[in-house]
């Protein structure tokens, strides 16, 4: 009899399949939690978009008897969805957007007529006047938008210059009513949800950091440094959803509560937080180096960059539960004394980099977490311990 040779009875097909089967499942099934995650975080914009649009629409045509006041409800939506957290600021660009696009329409078609030209000019002038009176490309683009409506509609649709202004004034106005007094979110649970990516994605990258270290394996430690350099998507989300929520808790009454502290603390800490992503991805270069030039990694170095992801880790939690974050700068001030022992135990060149950029994380963090920059670095000296160089640990 000759072993090895595929079962007759295909028993090890059917069990490949069926691991196929719930390999497939298991996806779809993270894939659809992942869907409904997304679907309630919307459920609050979705809710505000629907009112602003609803009662933008009422206001105009029933109380301002605008005919059919399509741009209303269609202000309302881009000023709440555009740029969440300047709203009144995408208010105000909108009016002026559809003011120029209004004037440059009426005077070049006073001017040249209509036509396929002319309608193509007038856009050129609105993007143009656009970008002179300093706009954002949110002001521009509604320039250019509202001059083509004006050079294909105002021809056969007369009175079309006023209200398409006020149907301007109107959904921006009705956007902040209903994000302010009658259907605001919760700052706090804004940020944390935006704060969350950027913090885990440093947290994950540290510690692929540690466990690099501890294999001496560059690839993994290069994996992480790639990783991490691409952080420009959730750190922008932190650093809107931090502007949201100051707009929110400054014009909602309904959010002047005991966590303006919480929320400002939050708004404050986008800088720092970045600093110390930067400062991290320095550090998680130098460990690329120092494992391809074989450098020491004493034990002390990866515990360092392990206590300075729990660091991270913590001051997540407790700014998401509004607790004061002291937790966090103890623990971020024991990566530091990790780090000094890792020195005086012995490093080489790319090695003391590696020390260097934990202190200077660190006080990153620490000054995220409400201390003062010349504080912080106080409290980052006094954890580190003694300067000695290496080489006088050893006589």
């Amino acid at each position: 009899m000759v072993d090895g040779g595929p079962p007759k009875d295909g028993s090890g097909r059917g069990r490949q399949d069926r691991d196929g089967g719930a390999a497939i499942l298991g996806r779809s099934a993270q894939a659809f939690r992942d869907r409904m995650r997304r679907v309630r975080a919307g459920v609050g914009l979705a809710g505000q978009a629907g009112l602003a649009a609803g009662l933008s629409w009422w206001v105009a045509h029933s109380l301002l008897h605008v005919h059919q006041p399509v741009f209303a409800p269609i202000s309302a939506v881009v000023v709440l969805a555009a740029s969440v957290g300047q709203r009144l600021r995408r208010t105000v660009e909108l009016v002026i957007g559809v003011s120029v696009g209004v004037g440059i329409g009426d005077l070049l078609i006073y001017l040249l007529g209509t036509g396929a030209w002319q309608l193509g000019l007038i856009v050129v002038v609105a993007v143009l006047v656009g970008a002179f009176i300093g706009g954002s490309p949110a002001l521009v683009i509604q320039s250019a938008a509202t001059a083509v409506l004006i050079g294909t509609l105002s021809p056969s649709i007369s009175n079309l210059e006023a209200p398409r202004i006020l149907d301007a004034l109107i959904g921006g106005a009705v956007t902040i009513v209903v994000s302010s007094l009658l259907l605001p979110l919760n700052p706090l649970r804004v940020i944390n949800r935006a704060a969350g990516p950027a913090m885990d994605l440093l947290v994950d990258q540290l510690e692929a950091t540690v466990a690099a270290l501890k294999r001496r394996d560059a690839a993994g430690a290069q994996a992480a440094l790639e990783r991490l350099r691409d952080n420009k998507k959730e750190l922008a989300a932190f650093a809107e959803a931090a502007t949201a929520a100051r707009e929110t808790n400054t014009l909602s009454p309904v959010r002047w509560d005991t966590r303006q502290g919480t929320i400002s603390r939050f708004a404050e800490a986008v800088d720092p937080v970045d600093r110390a992503m930067r400062n991290s991805g320095t550090l998680i270069r130098r460990a690329v180096t120092l494992i391809e030039d074989g450098e020491p990694i004493p034990p002390p170095m990866p515990a360092a960059v392990s206590a300075l992801a729990d660091a991270v880790r913590m001051m997540r939690r407790q700014f998401t539960r509004g607790a004061e974050p002291d937790k966090a700068r103890k623990q971020a001030l024991s990566a530091v004394s990790e780090a000094g022992r890792a020195y005086r135990a012995g490093v080489g060149f790319s090695g003391a980099v590696v020390v260097a950029q934990v202190r200077t994380a660190v006080s990153d963090l620490i000054v995220a977490s409400g201390v003062s920059q010349d504080d912080a670095n106080s409290m980052v000296r006094h954890a580190f311990g003694p300067l000695r160089p290496p080489d006088s640990t050893r006589s």
